[in-house]
């Protein structure tokens, strides 16, 4: 159970290490914003960034209007609304 809590804890690490890299700092702020009111809406983000990420698609920084357009297309597969 040890060697499990250290494995999620190494991913987490990861998880923020590659979000800084590809997000701006106005972003970066949003996606804090969202983990705030819909956490679960923030992880699925942080899933599909890493996903990008991994695959080789992300070329430049996301920014804040990038981050905008992802959340709309996660949004119509679920109920809720971004306030602009």
């Amino acid at each position: 159970m040890n060697e499990e809590a250290e494995q999620l804890q190494q991913m987490e690490i990861m998880k923020k290490a590659v979000l800084k890299k590809v997000l701006t700092k106005e972003a970066t702020e949003r996606l804090g914003r969202i983990r705030l009111v819909k956490p679960e809406i923030a992880n699925q983000l942080e899933l599909y960034l890493m996903q990008l990420y991994q695959s080789g698609k992300i070329g430049a920084m996301i920014t804040d209007e990038q981050l905008k357009t992802i959340l709309e297309q996660i949004a119509t597969k679920q109920k809720f609304r971004i306030l602009k």
